[in-house]
């Protein structure tokens, strides 16, 4: 086995020694630290720590010891058994492939090495790697370890020349001497000549989807919910941007580079990992890149009881926050502990399921979303998280429906339940105030109240896009359009490729009668994705306010055939159906001549009503298109009593003008205390 080469280099860190040192002016016996050199390069065994050019360079433990090994045997094959008994023990519970190649490539990176043309690390097809580099003491001995041997008696020189030359050896020696204070740091030294080496300092980051490594795709659901556990950790810091689930799930499995993503996304640094179940234990590994130079910063693995994977998760986000320079206030800090507990592993495990199916919204997704918190809740009754979901679960059935759309006053009593637990059980969670502002804002019709809990969900947590989301609705509802269209804006800040958010501001814009920008934010939802008919109705809206009525219809049409095929084209699901498209497509015939059609439309939203609850304002629209006020009017009321949130928007909304001028409707308005 190799031996590295040895330099006594001075350690003044005992200051009795740098007495003895001060009174002889000579060398004494001090400990020895151990340096391997090599290119510019040098590696301090005894200090752990590599260095380039004397300034060190950040890097993990695993790396260190992979570089060790290398080291130790130049020229070698180091096979890939050798490194896994060196570096992970039997015991260890890891996926060694995934370790070593990314304790590789981490390394390649301190070294700014390559894979492809190595100059240093060389990876040997299925054996292992190689260090190919040349080592310094393979060229030149080290100056204080030579063999002791007699030197030739020197010629007479003059007194004047040995006098000389000793101060200029005197000189080089103490010039020898202060390199080695600044290098090893002595005192500080480097630091105060060079400057600390400080860690970056980013403002904002994204979490990549972690990878599965179990290789079961039923796992997936849970492995995408440890993500947005992950980002909603982070997004707690409020000094860092953190852009939300949603928009970072497009990058599951993309070929695309990091310094890509972190473009698309308008980031500094870029997390990604992975995350393994083997039994009731869970391993997340986890790594920092700097978006801008692809620089590997720092990474770590977990292993943990799956019952302390918020532990984990809280673990991660402050170990983040330390390697980007986050300097965490006493609250920011608090909010991090506080998610930090044990939790019941089938009851964490549903809940994750429950978001995932909640994050669809889609009427199905919203089915099964709620049958998974009701399961986390039997499971865990103290699960503060799962009583948010549930909350949110409920609220949606009053608009989008799963099973069946319920009546405000049933489905938001539910809903206003569970919320109130989740704040009994945890006051800080954001997720939890928004939930409370929604009822309070779209059921109570409490625009105080229900500003105040939007407000607390976003200190909690800033990058939360819901709450900037639903207080978007709130001020612009409350005549308030600049603040309404800056929070829009920053819920798309935050999660720049969610179809729900990109639909948000184009509804902000087509209630400011911006209908060209309302088209066009559509749109780029579209694009994102085809089959979100929401975004399809809100461009019908738009065209039929420009003018463009074909447009309009050929889109209701388009979301009604979605409808149809289960919510995507070759889909497998069932027919779905969601009444206002009805409503919309009815009011679009009607304005536009088609009076047949549009009464095909209205009887087939009196025969959803005689099953299920249909909003009352469903049928308003309708008769506004074929032009009765008196019975659009009628069915206004019917809403107004049954406390629909649809009603907060008549003050602005584009479709009811016709009405504005009638007794009726203002004294409508008038109840309803708007803007």
């Amino acid at each position: 086995m190799f031996t590295p080469c040895i330099w006594k280099v001075l350690d003044f860190s005992n200051f009795a020694d740098h007495q003895q040192f001060s009174r002889q002016g000579c060398l004494v016996p001090l400990p020895v630290s151990q340096l391997v050199r090599f290119d510019r390069f040098e590696l301090d065994l005894r200090a752990g720590e590599l260095r380039k050019n004397g300034i060190r360079i950040r890097l993990q433990e695993q790396p260190l010891q992979v570089l060790q090994a290398l080291l130790e045997n130049p020229g070698e094959v180091i096979t890939r058994e050798e490194l896994q008994k060196k570096i992970w023990p039997a015991d260890t519970f890891v996926d060694f492939d995934h370790g070593l190649h990314a304790a590789v490539n981490r390394l390649r990176t301190a070294l700014s090495d390559s894979a492809d043309h190595p100059r240093y690390v060389e990876t040997v097809g299925r054996r292992g790697y190689r260090f190919i580099s040349k080592l310094e003491s393979e060229d030149q001995p080290p100056p204080l370890k030579r063999e002791s041997t007699k030197s030739p008696t020197p010629k007479s020189t003059p007194r004047f020349w040995n006098s000389w030359t000793g101060m200029v050896g005197g000189f080089l020696g103490a010039l020898a001497i202060a390199a080695s204070l600044v290098v090893g740091n002595v005192y500080g030294l480097k630091d105060w000549l060079l400057g600390t080496t400080k860690a970056p300092s980013f403002q904002s980051l994204a979490v990549l989807p972690l990878e599965n490594l179990s290789g079961d795709p039923k796992q997936d659901p849970f492995v995408d919910g440890m993500t947005e556990e992950l980002i909603t950790q982070l997004s707690r810091l409020g000094n860092l941007k953190v852009i939300s689930r949603t928009s970072i799930m497009q990058y599951k499995s993309t070929k695309k580079s990091l310094r890509q993503i972190a473009g698309e996304l308008h980031v500094e640094a870029v997390v990604e990992g992975a995350v393994q179940l083997a039994g009731n234990r869970v391993r997340i590994t986890a790594q920092l890149v700097n978006g801008a130079t692809d620089e590997h910063i720092w990474a770590e693995t977990y292993d943990r009881e799956l019952s302390n994977i918020l532990i984990i998760q809280s673990e991660v986000a402050a170990d983040i926050a330390k390697q980007i320079d986050l300097e965490l206030t006493p609250q920011q800090q608090q909010r991090l502990q506080a998610g930090a507990h044990p939790v019941n592993p089938d009851a964490y495990q549903a809940y994750l399921l429950g978001r995932y199916y909640w994050n669809m919204r889609s009427g199905q997704g919203l089915a099964l979303a709620g049958k998974y918190f009701a399961d986390a809740i039997q499971k865990d009754p103290n699960f503060a998280l799962a009583y948010a979901g549930e909350a949110d679960y409920f609220a949606y059935l009053t608009v989008l429906g799963g099973p069946e759309i319920l009546k405000p006053s049933d489905a938001m009593a539910k809903a206003r339940t569970a919320a109130a637990r989740a704040l009994q059980l945890d006051n800080s969670l954001a997720e939890a105030h928004a939930a409370m502002g929604n009822i309070l804002h779209n059921y109570d019709w409490n625009w105080a109240a229900a500003e105040a809990e939007y407000k607390k969900a976003i200190e909690l947590n800033p990058n939360y896009a819901m709450a900037h989301h639903l207080y978007a609705h709130l001020l612009i509802e409350t005549g308030r359009k600049e603040e309404s269209l800056a929070e829009a804006h920053r819920a798309l800040d935050l999660d720049p490729y969610s179809p729900f958010v990109n639909n948000g501001l184009a509804r902000q814009y087509y209630l400011s009668r911006e209908y060209q920008k309302a088209a066009a934010q559509c749109l780029i939802g579209l694009q994102i994705s085809p089959e979100y008919f929401p975004a399809r109705i809100q461009l019908a809206l738009a065209y039929e306010k420009t003018g463009k009525l074909p447009e309009a219809i050929s889109e209701l049409e388009q979301a009604a055939g979605l409808m149809a095929s289960g919510g995507a084209p070759n889909s497998t699901a069932p027919p779905i159906d969601v009444p206002v498209v009805h409503a919309l497509l009815a009011h679009a015939y009607a304005v536009s001549g088609r009076k047949s059609d549009a009464l095909k439309e209205l009887s087939k939203l009196q025969a959803a009503a005689a099953k299920r609850y249909i909003p009352p304002s469903y049928f308003a629209i309708v008769w506004m298109g074929l032009g009765d006020h008196e019975q659009a009017i009628n069915w206004l009321g019917r809403g107004y009593k049954d406390r629909s949130e649809h009603m907060l928007y008549l003050g602005l909304e584009p479709l009811v003008d016709p009405l504005r001028s009638d007794p009726g409707f203002v004294a409508l308005l008038k109840k309803l205390d708007l803007p």
